[in-house]
């Protein structure tokens, strides 16, 4: 068994593997291998489902998709803000603030910003928002 770093490395780093999933969305042209276009700024696991998707689900930003890219179960669950304004997300947390609440006590944070911020709805002026993220458990929950 030879040396695991270094120039003469050999072997299996990680006994487990990995397993890479595709983001959805468009793909680059020309590229024969999943390429999608989406370039996610950030991402983080949900360790204590403070979303309410499990334990351990991890969440990327998709900017390209206006939205937060959850997956769950080897697929992607686009999370969109329901509104026509863009969305690009920088940055999220959970956040559960009172546990014996269900739904209504926990929820998803998310910033939104981009480098030309005047160029959103809103135009000269408009600053970056933060939106908060709750899963109800069917659409007619209050």
């Amino acid at each position: 068994k030879g040396p695991l770093n270094g120039p003469a490395a050999t072997g299996q780093h990680c006994p487990e593997g990995w397993t890479l999933y595709p983001f959805p969305g468009p793909q680059l042209q020309n590229v024969t291998e999943s390429g999608s276009a989406e370039a996610s700024y950030y991402s983080w696991v949900d360790q204590h489902d403070t979303f309410g998707l499990g334990q351990d689900i991890p969440i990327a930003t998709g900017n390209a998709n206006e939205s937060l890219l959850a997956l769950v179960g080897g697929t992607f669950i686009n999370l969109r803000v329901p509104y026509p304004m863009g969305f690009y997300a920088k940055g999220l947390d959970g956040r559960i603030d009172d546990p014996k609440a269900g739904w209504k006590g926990k929820g998803l944070w998310s910033t939104y910003a981009t480098r030309a911020p005047f160029h959103v709805e809103g135009g000269k002026g408009t600053t970056s928002k933060i939106v908060k993220f709750q899963l109800r458990p069917d659409p007619l929950a209050r």
